[in-house]
């Protein structure tokens, strides 16, 4: 269950990783289970690129940062499920959708 502080640090995490994709988290909020971000991010950048490294950065840093066990996220050693969802709002404001979760 992911508390405040977990959730704040990913927001940090999140915010590093975006920007060494050139890319902006332009909103994020999060659950004890789950997050949503919604990231703009130039064409030359492969979503699935950015949400692989998104997961990756965050799980590894997380694991440093608050090594008690999250539960139930840390199942298998993993912080994150293999999936994820991507969606576009192309030019509507960020109250109309999430691109990255």
């Amino acid at each position: 269950m992911f508390t405040g502080a977990h959730l704040n640090s990913l927001e940090l995490l999140f915010d590093r990783v975006c920007r060494d994709f050139e890319a902006e988290l332009q909103e994020f909020n999060g659950e004890t289970d789950h997050v949503h971000l919604l990231v703009n991010f130039p064409p030359k950048v492969a979503v699935s690129k950015l949400v692989n490294s998104l997961k990756g950065v965050s799980s590894r840093r997380m694991k440093l940062l608050h090594p008690e066990p999250v539960q139930p996220a840390y199942r298998k050693n993993s912080l994150w499920s293999p999936s994820y969802f991507a969606g576009s709002v192309g030019g509507a404001p960020p109250e109309h959708g999430q691109a990255v979760y």
